[in-house]
Protein backbone atom coordinates (compact mmCIF):
# COMPACT_ATOMS: atom_id res chain seq x y z
CA UNK A 1 0.00 0.00 0.00
CA UNK A 2 1.40 3.59 -0.86
CA UNK A 3 3.14 5.75 1.78
CA UNK A 4 2.42 9.07 -0.14
CA UNK A 5 0.65 10.71 -2.75
CA UNK A 6 0.23 13.58 -5.34
CA UNK A 7 -3.17 14.43 -6.63
CA UNK A 8 -4.28 17.20 -8.54
CA UNK A 9 -8.02 18.90 -7.37
CA UNK A 10 -9.73 20.44 -10.14
CA UNK A 11 -11.41 24.39 -10.23
CA UNK A 12 -15.06 23.98 -10.58
CA UNK A 13 -17.79 26.21 -11.85
CA UNK A 14 -21.11 25.90 -9.94
CA UNK A 15 -24.26 26.94 -9.95
CA UNK A 16 -24.14 27.20 -13.90
CA UNK A 17 -26.30 29.81 -14.72
CA UNK A 18 -30.01 28.18 -14.00
CA UNK A 19 -28.79 25.38 -11.20
CA UNK A 20 -28.18 27.61 -8.21
CA UNK A 21 -26.55 25.01 -5.43
CA UNK A 22 -27.14 22.21 -7.02
CA UNK A 23 -25.21 21.75 -10.46
CA UNK A 24 -21.61 22.25 -11.19
CA UNK A 25 -18.62 20.69 -13.39
CA UNK A 26 -15.12 21.06 -13.35
CA UNK A 27 -12.17 22.31 -15.17
CA UNK A 28 -9.67 20.38 -17.02
CA UNK A 29 -7.21 22.48 -16.91
CA UNK A 30 -7.26 24.34 -13.37
CA UNK A 31 -6.51 23.19 -9.99
CA UNK A 32 -4.48 22.58 -6.97
CA UNK A 33 -2.14 20.18 -6.17
CA UNK A 34 -1.48 18.59 -3.07
CA UNK A 35 0.54 15.70 -1.70
CA UNK A 36 -0.52 13.40 1.26
CA UNK A 37 1.53 11.18 2.98
CA UNK A 38 1.23 8.94 5.86
CA UNK A 39 3.10 9.72 9.28
CA UNK A 40 3.28 6.89 12.66
CA UNK A 41 2.14 10.02 14.89
CA UNK A 42 -1.99 9.57 14.52
CA UNK A 43 -4.04 13.25 12.97
CA UNK A 44 -3.89 15.09 11.05
CA UNK A 45 -1.09 17.93 10.18
CA UNK A 46 -0.82 20.56 7.40
CA UNK A 47 3.44 20.68 6.79
CA UNK A 48 3.36 23.38 3.47
CA UNK A 49 1.16 25.77 2.00
CA UNK A 50 2.17 27.63 -1.52
CA UNK A 51 0.86 29.68 -3.65
CA UNK A 52 -1.79 31.49 -0.89
CA UNK A 53 -1.59 32.47 2.42
CA UNK A 54 -3.76 29.92 4.31
CA UNK A 55 -4.30 28.79 7.96
CA UNK A 56 -2.04 25.73 9.35
CA UNK A 57 -4.22 25.66 11.87
CA UNK A 58 -6.01 22.34 11.19
CA UNK A 59 -9.45 23.76 12.66
CA UNK A 60 -9.52 26.50 10.16
CA UNK A 61 -7.90 24.78 6.86
CA UNK A 62 -10.68 23.44 4.80
CA UNK A 63 -8.13 20.74 3.44
CA UNK A 64 -7.94 19.10 7.16
CA UNK A 65 -11.31 19.94 8.10
CA UNK A 66 -12.55 17.12 5.42
CA UNK A 67 -9.57 14.62 6.26
CA UNK A 68 -10.42 15.04 9.70
CA UNK A 69 -14.04 13.97 8.67
CA UNK A 70 -12.72 10.60 6.97
CA UNK A 71 -10.20 9.63 9.56
CA UNK A 72 -12.92 9.96 12.24
CA UNK A 73 -15.01 7.39 10.75
CA UNK A 74 -11.85 5.15 9.59
CA UNK A 75 -9.84 5.32 12.41
CA UNK A 76 -6.56 4.76 11.41
CA UNK A 77 -3.67 3.66 13.35
CA UNK A 78 -1.31 6.64 11.95
CA UNK A 79 -1.97 9.93 10.76
CA UNK A 80 -1.09 11.92 7.50
CA UNK A 81 0.54 15.02 7.05
CA UNK A 82 -0.41 17.24 4.10
CA UNK A 83 1.19 19.76 1.43
CA UNK A 84 -1.02 22.46 -0.08
CA UNK A 85 0.32 23.66 -3.41
CA UNK A 86 -2.85 26.38 -4.48
CA UNK A 87 -3.10 27.64 -7.58
CA UNK A 88 -6.57 28.55 -7.11
CA UNK A 89 -7.18 31.90 -6.12
CA UNK A 90 -9.25 31.69 -2.56
CA UNK A 91 -12.38 33.76 -3.10
CA UNK A 92 -11.86 33.39 -6.96
CA UNK A 93 -15.47 31.52 -7.69
CA UNK A 94 -13.99 28.65 -9.49
CA UNK A 95 -13.93 26.11 -6.24
CA UNK A 96 -10.77 27.03 -4.25
CA UNK A 97 -11.99 25.69 -1.29
CA UNK A 98 -13.82 23.25 -2.86
CA UNK A 99 -10.29 21.82 -4.38
CA UNK A 100 -8.90 21.69 -0.64
CA UNK A 101 -11.69 19.83 0.65
CA UNK A 102 -11.95 17.30 -2.20
CA UNK A 103 -8.03 16.76 -2.63
CA UNK A 104 -7.28 15.86 0.87
CA UNK A 105 -10.20 13.33 1.15
CA UNK A 106 -9.32 11.53 -2.03
CA UNK A 107 -5.74 11.07 -1.29
CA UNK A 108 -6.11 10.04 2.26
CA UNK A 109 -9.29 7.65 0.63
CA UNK A 110 -6.35 6.40 -1.58
CA UNK A 111 -3.84 5.77 0.82
CA UNK A 112 -6.36 3.61 2.99
CA UNK A 113 -6.68 1.16 0.25
CA UNK A 114 -10.26 2.84 -1.09
CA UNK A 115 -12.76 2.19 1.86
CA UNK A 116 -15.17 4.79 0.84
CA UNK A 117 -17.04 5.32 -1.90
CA UNK A 118 -16.96 9.14 -3.99
CA UNK A 119 -20.22 9.63 -2.11
CA UNK A 120 -19.17 9.08 1.34
CA UNK A 121 -16.13 11.36 -0.12
CA UNK A 122 -18.62 13.94 -0.85
CA UNK A 123 -19.92 14.30 2.44
CA UNK A 124 -16.59 14.78 4.39
CA UNK A 125 -15.53 16.98 1.89
CA UNK A 126 -18.68 18.96 2.53
CA UNK A 127 -17.54 19.42 6.63
CA UNK A 128 -14.30 20.98 4.77
CA UNK A 129 -16.38 23.37 2.46
CA UNK A 130 -18.66 24.46 5.64
CA UNK A 131 -15.35 26.61 6.99
CA UNK A 132 -15.17 28.82 3.86
CA UNK A 133 -19.09 29.45 2.89
CA UNK A 134 -20.52 28.82 6.21
CA UNK A 135 -22.96 26.13 4.62
CA UNK A 136 -22.67 22.51 3.65
CA UNK A 137 -23.72 22.57 -0.15
CA UNK A 138 -21.90 20.05 -2.84
CA UNK A 139 -22.32 21.59 -6.30
CA UNK A 140 -18.52 22.33 -6.19
CA UNK A 141 -17.74 19.23 -4.50
CA UNK A 142 -19.31 16.92 -6.23
CA UNK A 143 -17.78 17.64 -9.74
CA UNK A 144 -14.61 17.71 -7.98
CA UNK A 145 -14.75 14.19 -6.97
CA UNK A 146 -17.10 12.40 -9.49
CA UNK A 147 -16.11 14.54 -12.43
CA UNK A 148 -18.71 15.84 -15.24
CA UNK A 149 -21.93 17.39 -14.88
CA UNK A 150 -23.09 16.79 -11.38
CA UNK A 151 -26.48 17.61 -10.26
CA UNK A 152 -27.03 17.33 -6.74
CA UNK A 153 -30.91 15.81 -6.03
CA UNK A 154 -30.43 15.89 -2.64
CA UNK A 155 -28.38 16.74 0.70
CA UNK A 156 -30.10 14.61 3.58
CA UNK A 157 -29.71 11.94 2.41
CA UNK A 158 -27.09 13.14 0.12
CA UNK A 159 -27.56 11.92 -3.74
CA UNK A 160 -25.60 12.99 -6.82
CA UNK A 161 -26.73 12.85 -10.39
CA UNK A 162 -24.34 12.61 -12.91
CA UNK A 163 -24.65 14.20 -16.02
CA UNK A 164 -23.45 13.54 -19.92
CA UNK A 165 -21.37 16.04 -21.28
CA UNK A 166 -21.20 16.83 -24.06
CA UNK A 167 -17.61 16.08 -26.20
CA UNK A 168 -17.38 19.91 -27.87
CA UNK A 169 -18.15 21.65 -24.92
CA UNK A 170 -15.80 23.99 -23.76
CA UNK A 171 -15.51 26.42 -20.71
CA UNK A 172 -13.80 29.75 -20.85
CA UNK A 173 -13.30 31.57 -17.68
CA UNK A 174 -12.63 35.21 -16.23
CA UNK A 175 -10.94 35.86 -13.26
CA UNK A 176 -10.98 39.74 -12.16
CA UNK A 177 -8.50 39.81 -9.40
CA UNK A 178 -10.97 40.76 -6.84
CA UNK A 179 -12.23 39.01 -3.84
CA UNK A 180 -16.09 38.05 -2.85
CA UNK A 181 -16.05 35.39 -0.12
CA UNK A 182 -19.15 33.14 -0.29
CA UNK A 183 -20.20 33.77 3.18
CA UNK A 184 -20.61 37.68 1.91
CA UNK A 185 -22.30 37.00 -1.26
CA UNK A 186 -24.94 34.83 0.30
CA UNK A 187 -26.20 37.91 2.05
CA UNK A 188 -26.94 39.92 -0.53
CA UNK A 189 -29.70 36.98 -1.85
CA UNK A 190 -33.21 37.71 -1.29
CA UNK A 191 -35.09 35.48 1.19
CA UNK A 192 -38.15 35.43 -1.18
CA UNK A 193 -38.44 35.18 -4.74
CA UNK A 194 -41.70 35.50 -6.98
CA UNK A 195 -43.36 32.53 -8.01
CA UNK A 196 -43.18 33.12 -11.69
CA UNK A 197 -38.98 33.36 -11.53
CA UNK A 198 -38.87 29.72 -9.55
CA UNK A 199 -41.04 28.48 -12.54
CA UNK A 200 -38.87 29.79 -15.20
CA UNK A 201 -35.11 28.78 -13.11
CA UNK A 202 -36.98 25.39 -12.71
CA UNK A 203 -37.80 25.18 -16.72
CA UNK A 204 -34.17 26.46 -17.33
CA UNK A 205 -32.77 23.91 -15.38
CA UNK A 206 -34.55 20.84 -16.73
CA UNK A 207 -33.83 21.92 -19.96
CA UNK A 208 -29.93 22.46 -19.45
CA UNK A 209 -30.18 18.68 -17.72
CA UNK A 210 -32.05 17.55 -20.62
CA UNK A 211 -29.73 19.23 -23.39
CA UNK A 212 -26.52 17.66 -21.68
CA UNK A 213 -28.34 14.23 -22.37
CA UNK A 214 -28.85 14.49 -25.86
CA UNK A 215 -25.97 16.76 -27.04
CA UNK A 216 -28.88 19.41 -27.98
CA UNK A 217 -26.96 22.72 -28.17
CA UNK A 218 -29.23 24.89 -28.88
CA UNK A 219 -31.94 23.58 -26.02
CA UNK A 220 -28.44 24.34 -24.31
CA UNK A 221 -27.97 28.03 -24.97
CA UNK A 222 -31.81 28.67 -24.54
CA UNK A 223 -31.27 27.02 -21.12
CA UNK A 224 -28.20 29.04 -19.73
CA UNK A 225 -30.15 31.55 -18.10
CA UNK A 226 -30.36 32.94 -14.34
CA UNK A 227 -33.57 34.43 -13.12
CA UNK A 228 -32.55 34.22 -9.57
CA UNK A 229 -29.70 34.94 -8.59
CA UNK A 230 -27.20 36.71 -11.27
CA UNK A 231 -28.97 40.18 -11.15
CA UNK A 232 -28.13 40.09 -7.00
CA UNK A 233 -24.37 39.37 -7.17
CA UNK A 234 -23.51 40.73 -10.42
CA UNK A 235 -23.76 44.13 -8.86
CA UNK A 236 -20.29 43.06 -6.74
CA UNK A 237 -18.42 42.14 -10.27
CA UNK A 238 -17.31 45.28 -12.77
CA UNK A 239 -18.29 45.51 -15.68
CA UNK A 240 -20.53 42.06 -15.97
CA UNK A 241 -23.06 43.15 -17.90
CA UNK A 242 -21.43 44.83 -20.56
CA UNK A 243 -19.25 41.49 -20.44
CA UNK A 244 -22.51 39.21 -20.87
CA UNK A 245 -24.04 40.95 -23.75
CA UNK A 246 -20.59 40.77 -25.90
CA UNK A 247 -20.07 37.33 -24.95
CA UNK A 248 -23.20 36.07 -25.73
CA UNK A 249 -23.20 38.56 -29.07
CA UNK A 250 -20.12 36.40 -30.27
CA UNK A 251 -21.79 33.23 -30.23
CA UNK A 252 -21.63 32.28 -26.97
CA UNK A 253 -23.90 29.58 -25.27
CA UNK A 254 -24.36 31.27 -22.25
CA UNK A 255 -22.93 33.43 -19.47
CA UNK A 256 -22.96 33.63 -15.96
CA UNK A 257 -21.58 34.15 -12.58
CA UNK A 258 -19.06 30.85 -11.64
CA UNK A 259 -20.24 29.87 -8.15
CA UNK A 260 -20.09 33.51 -6.09
CA UNK A 261 -18.02 35.45 -8.18
CA UNK A 262 -16.29 37.24 -9.49
CA UNK A 263 -15.59 34.87 -11.97
CA UNK A 264 -17.50 34.62 -15.16
CA UNK A 265 -17.60 31.88 -17.19
CA UNK A 266 -18.90 31.20 -20.75
CA UNK A 267 -19.71 27.64 -22.34
CA UNK A 268 -19.04 27.09 -26.49
CA UNK A 269 -19.61 24.88 -28.56
CA UNK A 270 -16.07 24.03 -30.12
CA UNK A 271 -12.68 25.57 -28.69
CA UNK A 272 -12.17 27.91 -31.94
CA UNK A 273 -14.99 30.17 -31.08
CA UNK A 274 -13.48 29.68 -27.06
CA UNK A 275 -10.58 31.57 -28.34
CA UNK A 276 -12.73 33.99 -29.49
CA UNK A 277 -14.60 34.49 -26.28
CA UNK A 278 -11.39 34.73 -24.64
CA UNK A 279 -10.44 37.63 -26.84
CA UNK A 280 -13.87 39.24 -25.90
CA UNK A 281 -13.04 39.15 -21.77
CA UNK A 282 -9.89 40.50 -22.24
CA UNK A 283 -10.43 43.56 -24.75
CA UNK A 284 -12.97 44.87 -21.94
CA UNK A 285 -11.09 44.05 -18.72
CA UNK A 286 -8.10 44.71 -20.34
CA UNK A 287 -9.28 48.73 -20.56
CA UNK A 288 -9.94 48.85 -16.75
CA UNK A 289 -7.64 49.05 -14.14
CA UNK A 290 -8.51 45.70 -12.52
CA UNK A 291 -6.29 42.74 -12.76
CA UNK A 292 -7.41 39.60 -14.22
CA UNK A 293 -6.73 36.26 -15.98
CA UNK A 294 -8.54 33.90 -18.44
CA UNK A 295 -8.58 30.44 -18.74
CA UNK A 296 -9.82 27.96 -21.26
CA UNK A 297 -10.64 24.63 -20.71
CA UNK A 298 -12.35 21.02 -21.65
CA UNK A 299 -14.99 19.92 -19.21
CA UNK A 300 -13.14 17.35 -16.90
CA UNK A 301 -14.34 14.07 -17.17
CA UNK A 302 -12.68 12.37 -13.93
CA UNK A 303 -12.26 15.26 -11.53
CA UNK A 304 -9.44 15.07 -8.66
CA UNK A 305 -6.98 12.39 -9.96
CA UNK A 306 -3.79 10.66 -9.03
CA UNK A 307 -0.47 12.82 -10.60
Amino acid sequence: MMNEIRVFSPATVSNVACGFDVLGFPLDSVGDEMVVRKTKAKGIVITRIEGFDLPFDINKNVASVSAMALIEIAKPDFGFEIEIYKKIKPGSGIGSSGASATGSVYAINELLGRPFNKLELTEFAMKGEFIASKSEHADNIAPAIFGGFCLVKNLQPLNILQLPTPTDLYAIILHPQIEIKTSESRKILPKMVPLSDVTKQLSDLAGLVHGLHTGDYNLIKNSLNDHIIEEHRSKLIPHFDIIKSKVLEAGALGCSISGSGPSIFALTRGNDLATEIELVFKSIYSKSNINFSTHISKISSNGVVTI
